[in-house]
């Protein structure tokens, strides 16, 4: 990690620490911030898992929904520059989406990420095949909508993560995970890290997609 990326991310872990301090003092702050102000970070071992998982790909097509702050956007397009690929990121606010780029442009990433701002369904529609990297972390009752839009847009070998599906429980999440799982080609993983992932690799078998 170059020092750029390296101080971006410490600035990142700053506000995570700060929110987490904050929180534990008033218990009730997450209540009386509205959903656009909360940092919602995955967090440091989520980021090095989703960087390390990035990596292992080759020039990958790697779509972020749900872009927040742009922090777990930094660890994908570290992982984009060092493989030759990219990152679609997706986000509904405005000003998150403003946010996230200039960090990105501060770690002198920016010429690895591009930066989508509306509604996740619409801007997945739009999005041509070819997607090697997805990681879902948006509001959970999208969760499963969004796997119906990009699942048949996936490459051979593509990783997709959802995030919070240990925390916090949420029915959407666990409609998302009996969905991918029941995906043709899927294989699909719980891990404890974070919040808890659901990490899933597509694999299509030779009579997927066959008429």
């Amino acid at each position: 990690m170059d020092e750029r990326i390296q101080a971006v991310l410490d600035t990142y872990h700053r506000r995570i620490d700060d929110e987490k301090l904050a929180r534990q003092r008033d218990p009730g702050l997450r209540d009386s911030l509205s959903n656009d102000q909360l940092l919602r970070a995955v967090g440091p071992q989520t980021g090095q898992l989703l960087n390390v998982l990035a990596r292992s790909l080759r020039a990958p097509t790697i779509v972020e929904i749900g872009t927040s702050f742009g922090y777990s956007g930094i660890w994908l397009a570290e992982a984009a520059r060092a493989t030759g690929g990219r990152v679609v990121t997706m986000e509904m606010y405005a000003h998150k989406s403003r946010h996230a780029e200039e960090m990105a442009c501060r770690a002198g990433l920016d010429g690895h990420i591009v930066f989508q701002v509306g509604d996740a369904l619409e801007l997945l529609e739009a999005l041509p095949a070819g997607i090697d990297f997805v990681l879902l972390d948006l509001w959970k009752d999208l969760y499963e909508p969004c796997l119906e839009l990009f699942y048949p847009k996936l490459n051979p070998g593509a990783i997709v993560v959802a995030d919070n599906m240990i925390q916090p429980a949420h029915e959407g999440i666990a409609s998302y995970g009996r969905a991918v799982r029941a995906k043709p080609g899927m294989t699909s993983v719980q891990v404890p890290v974070g919040s808890g992932l659901e990490i899933s690799r597509f694999e299509p078998t030779p009579a997927y997609g066959a008429a």
